[in-house]
């Protein structure tokens, strides 16, 4: 349901400088987002961690037309936008330091199963890491669990197809809009998905899948799961980024071991 306060909890992620950690002193403070928009400026200054420069720009912001528009986008595409109050928000993130406030989501599944896991790795994957995947993907279909992963070619795309070949519900984290998907080529991928999962974001429309987006995207990997299982990767890339995130968010890592011959 669109409401006026939705409309507002949309604005609170466009202010320039009013990150997760900030909106949620700001929401902690006045309770609603309508109520934000209309303090005045010395109570928005004097709240720790705000301070005078973010409070102006609270008090200064205008890009209203572009709330409008993404709430138009969110009813044509039937989007569900996700408030970090709200009942359907995966609430294990709540668990973490830095949330996102929004959350767009397109599918059909419980995003707070008893039970999550997110199955991650390289793009550049052998053999024997495809071969692994898929073995223990189907091995937890009878565990009633979601797999997570993040939609990118290699293990994460081999997780999400084994996942929906064995009938486990499966989501993929984009590191961009939902009027978009990246790679290309895993667009009938991602439309399946939403028949058996889903697709998630905390970027609005027209945000393109630019490089820093994605570490962002990879805390929401991490902190959807109960637990995260590294498949294969290398000593750097972002399997190992959301393996930390992972380990500061209090989550089991588990790493598939190397072959032994």
């Amino acid at each position: 349901m669109m409401t006026n306060e939705l409309f507002y909890q949309l604005a609170l992620t466009l202010i320039p400088g009013i990150g997760p950690v900030q909106a949620r002193l700001l929401l902690d403070h006045f309770g609603e987002a309508n109520r934000i928009f209309s303090a005045r400026l010395s109570n928005l200054r004097a709240i720790e961690g705000i301070g005078d420069i973010r409070a102006r720009q609270i008090v200064n912001f205008s890009a209203f037309r572009v709330v409008e528009e993404e709430l138009s986008f969110i009813a044509e595409q039937r989007i569900v936008p996700l408030f970090i109050r709200d009942h359907q928000y995966p609430r294990r993130l709540l668990n973490c330091y830095d949330p996102p406030i929004m959350l767009y989501y397109k599918g059909c599944t419980d995003l707070n199963a008893s039970r999550s896991i997110a199955v991650i790795g390289t793009r550049n994957h052998t053999e024997y890491g495809r071969v692994q995947t898929e073995k223990l993907v189907r091995e937890l279909a009878s565990h009633g669990l979601l797999v997570v992963s993040g939609l990118a070619h290699g293990i994460d795309a081999i997780a999400h197809k084994t996942a929906l070949q064995a009938g486990i519900p499966t989501v993929g984290v984009l590191a961009h809009g939902l009027d978009t998907i990246y790679p290309f080529q895993h667009r009938q991928l991602a439309t399946e998905m939403q028949l058996q999962g889903g697709l998630i974001t905390e970027f609005r429309s027209k945000t393109l899948p630019d490089k820093h987006h994605f570490p962002a995207r990879n805390r929401i990997v991490a902190g959807m799961s109960d637990a995260v299982l590294v498949m294969e990767t290398g000593v750097k890339g972002g399997s190992m980024i959301t393996a930390e995130l992972a380990n500061n968010y209090n989550r089991d890592v588990f790493a598939l071991p190397g072959r032994t011959s």
